[in-house]
């Protein structure tokens, strides 16, 4: 296998069994409190379906980033940096919304990370489409 892809896919592995994991809290809570659809209006399920829905929210496009850049060739080191800065990124935050009330340093750093590889990402990629 092409070392680029190979780097990517192990990222995309990760983020998919994150957002296993994330659902899984998500499942489990809703059993906890006998939710059958939504947050039932129940405060403890807030934090856990925003840990979901914004990991499902950025991870699609950091794995497009990621495959993209492996498509055209990137040095591994560069899609080791952007794959490892939105895994950190979205475990941190999901850690920060689920075991911290209110703002928290966990969120910001965990969007910074997320932000961060997603914009490293797509300057890499229109760089590369440039040159």
């Amino acid at each position: 296998m092409v070392p680029s892809i190979q780097a990517a896919t192990l990222w995309g592995g990760l983020l998919i069994l994150l957002l296993l994991v994330l659902s899984s809290v998500v499942v489990s809570r809703r059993r906890r409190h006998l939710i059958e659809f939504g947050d039932g209006g129940n405060p403890e399920m807030t934090p856990a379906v925003r840990a979901f829905g914004n990991a499902a929210e950025y991870i699609p496009a950091g794995m497009c980033g990621l495959i993209l850049l492996a498509f055209v060739g990137a040095p591994l080191l560069l899609i080791h940096g952007v794959g490892g800065a939105l895994f950190a990124g979205r475990i941190i935050h999901a850690l920060g919304l689920l075991f911290q009330e209110g703002p928290s340093l966990g969120r910001v750093t965990g969007m910074v990370l997320t932000w961060l590889a997603l914009l490293v990402a797509a300057v890499s990629l229109i760089a590369w489409s440039v040159i």
